[in-house]
């Protein structure tokens, strides 16, 4: 039996609550989508949909993210590509809120965790969030400096811009 890598943070499943730990980095990105997406767009986030449309590649264990699924998102390009190794922690997919938050893993170039869910509000507007806290925990993160803190927003940013777009083709 081979042994499932722990997480490497200790917050697990803050992303959920939104109440994120101090001393870390934040990211907090949300944009309104059309009304009539939020079944659209809660698909396309739970089935990876929305981050391959985004031009990250996807390697899952299951075709829908729920707890316990193992995630490696990758990046780049041949020999820059950079594997993301992380785990869903928590997820959630009812008639008010559908996404899910992942962990990571040892070999990711950070440590913390990450949500992206479409909500409906009470005015039944529907929102795209990306929530998310971090530290480097890799020297090309460290490295990286502020430009690796930008990377995360216009990460947050790019991906609301891509489900918006996908609301808009079905």
């Amino acid at each position: 039996m081979r042994a499932v890598p722990a997480l490497t943070y200790p917050h697990v499943g803050a992303t959920r609550t939104g109440d994120l730990p101090p001393g870390w980095r934040h990211v907090r990105h949300r944009v309104r989508l059309p009304d009539s997406c939020f079944g659209p767009a809660g698909a396309a986030v739970l089935g990876w949909r929305l981050h391959r449309a985004a031009g990250i590649r996807i390697d899952a264990g299951a075709d829908r993210a729920a707890p316990g699924v193992g995630v490696v998102s990758r990046l780049g390009v041949g020999p820059l590509r950079l594997a993301a190794p992380c785990e869903v922690v928590w997820a959630v997919d009812d008639d008010r809120r559908a996404g899910f938050g992942y962990g990571t893993l040892p070999g990711h170039p950070a440590s913390g965790e990450e949500a992206f869910v479409v909500s409906r509000d009470d005015a039944g507007r529907v929102w795209f969030e990306v929530i998310a806290f971090s530290r480097p925990d890799r020297w090309m993160m460290r490295a990286a400096g502020p430009a690796g803190r930008a990377f995360q927003h216009a990460y947050a940013w790019w991906l609301g811009r891509t489900l918006r777009r996908l609301c808009a083709r079905p």
